[in-house]
């Protein structure tokens, strides 16, 4: 079996179909069997204005992230698309409408942009639409069916991917689209191709799960319903809010409540009342409407009350970037509350990661009795990967409670009670003789005001200690190391989506004779000291690339360790680029490209 290996953006103007292309893209793809990473980038602007791009990495093998070039360009509007040629690698193929070119303006035509080495496929892209589907709105899929042509990809599952996305629409809509894609499809496999662009033979492999396509949001929401989530409130906010639009569709089907309350603040305090309540409890948010929680989540510290908070991150402070990547949220999440509030926050580094960290979630929230925090990113939220996922059932506990024991006659129960690993049997309105009093206020064993500095530092410690189990928590990755074993040159630590970028340039670095190793951090709180301190006793220098201005996540590492670490803090409103990564490793080494 010959590897592939080859990465497709489609560029476009909203309005033109490029994410709808990429999406029927990469299923027909993953129904072929091929590993997929995709990810779309999309303007804040209404329809018919800013850029739109659909990357997709197309692989035999495991892959961790997209690469800097491209194999093929395609262009569905050339204004977006021509300051993108120089993204595509030599000997790749540049796809565009060849017809227009007296009707542009000087410089206007990619055909004029095409740069040596590269191969343009220009095609009559409108002219075959209108004759195929009687108008240009069928460009999207026309152009597709010309990329299925030309690289030699079997057009029934591109058809079956058409007939379902369309179903809804009417027999007449799935016709017109198919017919598109089929007289796109003529022209592609008509046309002169070279290997270079071509994938190899492929046999799909043997799979011990079900194998299915998702983004991160929805392998959240996939996490949420296996772990069984029972209640969940939220506000719209980008790029969570297709957490909550997923489970709006599927909480229903299973007698379970969503609510979209009228903001952030009463998303989170609905939230912590259902927990309190019993429920298994979620709120997903972004940067600003975290802000707006801050203060309700060290209610949920202080009263120990069990509830999930999914954070997708964005671009600035304020209102920022809405549709741009950045990792500048860790600070917010760590630290964003009031008082001394540490809670569980965890990081998942790719897509299957977010279903994992989604279901282990509500079982720690229940297990520490304490909020928990998942962090993502909007290049992860919105990244597809073809993930497997079990066919035997949910791989989640779902009932964490610490069970409540019986309680001598006349004995009061101690929703607080200190215990030697700082949990407190919990019990719920409704639990028999367990009649007891929460507010926001520091208390004693039984929850009663008391602000004795004997028990605000007996329950200080209570409320951290009991977190240090988290370090622990079965069946749960806290920290992983990748690459060389033993004592090393360069180390790379790296947190959340960043880390598929930072293994990719590992093994590069790997295959030019460099001794490195990386390791992913998956639990920044509470922080994993033993463990990464381990893995520094290892490295020469250790790396640590985080997509933020101020290096959050260094500073947590030199605040903790006291040791020295490499800084490589970006913020290009993008994934970190693996070159820059791979850069930095030669020259910690004193490799010389």
């Amino acid at each position: 079996m010959n590897a592939t290996d080859i990465q497709i953006a489609i560029c476009g103007s909203a309005g033109d179909g490029t994410i709808a292309a990429g999406d029927i893209l990469r299923n027909a793809v993953a129904a072929a069997g091929y590993r997929v990473i995709c990810f779309d980038v999309y303007p804040p602007e209404i329809r018919g204005f800013g850029k739109c791009i659909s990357r997709l990495r197309i692989t035999t093998e495991q892959s961790y992230s997209l690469k800097r070039q491209s194999d093929v360009l395609v262009s569905l509007d050339d204004s977006h698309a021509i300051p993108h040629a120089g993204e595509v690698r030599d000997n790749g193929a540049v796809i565009f409408e060849s017809q227009s070119i007296a009707q542009c303006g000087e410089g206007e035509h990619m055909s004029g942009h095409v740069l040596p080495g590269q191969i343009p496929y220009g095609f009559p892209l409108r002219e075959l639409a209108q004759k195929a589907t009687g108008g240009a709105r069928s460009r999207n899929l026309v152009v597709l069916g010309y990329i299925a042509g030309l690289l030699g990809l079997a057009p029934t599952s591109f058809q079956r991917i058409i007939e379902k996305k369309f179903a809804k629409q009417g027999p007449a809509v799935v016709s017109r689209n198919q017919a598109g894609f089929q007289a796109g499809f003529d022209a592609g496999a008509g046309t002169f191709k070279l290997d270079d662009v071509a994938f190899g033979p492929f046999e799909k492999p043997a799979s011990a799960g079900k194998v299915i396509m998702l983004s991160g949001n929805a392998a959240v929401v996939q996490g949420c319903l296996d772990a069984e989530l029972d209640t969940f409130f939220g506000y719209p906010i980008t790029p969570a809010t297709t957490i909550m639009e997923r489970l709006a569709s599927e909480l229903p089907k299973r007698g379970r409540r969503l609510l979209q309350t009228e903001c952030e603040i009463s998303a989170i305090a609905a939230t912590i009342g259902a927990g309190f309540a019993g429920s298994r409890t979620a709120t997903a948010t972004s940067g600003p409407g975290l802000a707006l929680m801050a203060e309700m989540l060290g209610l949920a510290t202080i009263t120990e009350t069990p509830c999930v908070v999914f954070v997708s991150q964005r671009g600035g402070p304020s209102t920022g970037m809405p549709t741009k990547t950045e990792q500048s949220d860790l600070n917010a999440a760590l630290y964003g509350s009031p008082g001394d509030a540490q809670r569980i926050v965890i990081a998942p580094t790719n897509v299957e990661g977010c279903y994992r960290c989604a279901g282990k979630a509500f079982e720690m929230a229940e297990r520490y009795q304490t909020p928990v925090i998942v962090l993502l990113d909007l290049y992860l939220s919105n990244r597809y990967e073809t993930v497997t996922l079990s066919e035997s059932g949910s791989p989640f506990v779902l009932d964490a409670n610490k069970p409540l024991r019986r309680l001598e006659p006349g004995e009061a129960y101690q929703r607080y009670a200190l215990t030697p690993d700082g949990i407190s049997p919990r019990a719920v309105p409704g639990d028999a003789n367990c009649m007891h009093v929460i507010t926001g206020l520091e208390h004693n064993e039984l929850g009663r005001p008391n602000d004795s500095a004997e028990m605000h530092t007996a329950m200080s410690r209570k409320r951290h200690d009991k977190l240090l189990g988290a370090l622990a928590h079965p069946d749960f990755t806290v920290t992983k190391r990748f690459g060389d074993t033993g004592k090393v040159k360069v180390g790379i630590l790296a947190w959340g989506s960043t880390f598929g970028e930072c293994l990719e340039a590992m093994f590069m670095a790997q295959a030019e004779g460099i001794r490195c190793a990386a390791m992913k951090v998956v639990m920044l709180s509470p922080f994993p000291e033993k463990a990464i301190s381990a893995f520094m006793d290892d490295c020469d220098a250790v790396l640590v690339p985080e997509v933020n201005y101020e290096g959050q996540f260094a500073q947590l590492v030199q605040g903790v360790l006291a040791r020295p670490v490499v800084r490589l803090s970006r913020v290009p409103s993008s994934p970190m680029p693996v070159e820059l990564i791979l850069g930095e490793i030669r020259r910690l080494s004193g490799v010389n490209a």
